[in-house]
């Protein structure tokens, strides 16, 4: 059976850092950067990209739909 992995991409100017997506994130990949974007938000990015399943859970709950979850199956 292939092995998914996945990946998101986060719209950093777009999202506000409400942190849904930490909180639904089963395999606690996403967390808040340190640094602001231009609206002085702290935003969403992947902390831990080896354990990303692509499950989307973190783009359904995301209020603004600033994440995008991609999956990859490898053998």
């Amino acid at each position: 059976m292939a092995k998914v992995r996945g990946a998101i991409v986060v719209e950093i100017e777009r999202c506000k850092g409400c942190e849904i997506c930490i909180v639904n994130c089963p395999a606690h990949v996403i967390a808040l950067e340190h640094k602001v974007n231009s609206k002085g938000y702290h935003f969403a990015f992947m902390e831990n990209p080896d354990a990303c399943t692509g499950c989307t859970n973190c783009a359904v709950v995301c209020p603004d739909a600033v994440i995008t979850v991609y999956r990859k199956k490898f053998d």
